[in-house]
């Protein structure tokens, strides 16, 4: 069975870091465009990230540009989201995703196909 599973959230201070983890099981992340989303509390979901599964290309949502980064260690099977100088309005549910597409189109409104995701992490930013 094929299965994410994020984790890493928590409780952080604004201009705190926190880093999330999403390992797969059953499927070789390295193999899919990874996106990771958030989605706040009455919001709509928004995107933050994604990455090719082709050639490791990482495109970010303009909201977090300069301060979110991605990584992967594929020998744990598991991407990485390094959140630096958080701020209140970054607080979310925090998911994965194998997505199509993920192109330098890729931005907070992106609409494509989510195929498999997890069940988040929750990141909340307040002082």
């Amino acid at each position: 069975q094929r299965q994410l599973a994020e984790s890493g959230g928590g409780l952080v201070q604004p201009g705190g870091s926190l880093r999330l983890s999403c390992t797969g099981s059953g499927l070789t992340l390295d193999y899919y465009n990874i996106g990771w989303f958030r989605q706040a509390p009455g919001k709509e979901r928004e995107g933050v990230s994604c990455t090719t599964g082709t050639d490791g290309n990482t495109y970010y949502a303009d909201s977090v540009k300069g301060r979110f980064s991605v990584s992967k260690d594929n020998a744990k099977n598991t991407v990485y989201l390094q959140m630096d100088n958080l701020k209140p309005e970054d607080t979310a549910n925090y998911y994965c995703a194998t997505i199509n597409p993920c192109d330098s189109g890729y931005g907070s409104r992106w609409q494509g196909y989510l195929e498999l995701w997890g069940r988040g992490t929750r990141v909340t930013v307040s002082s």
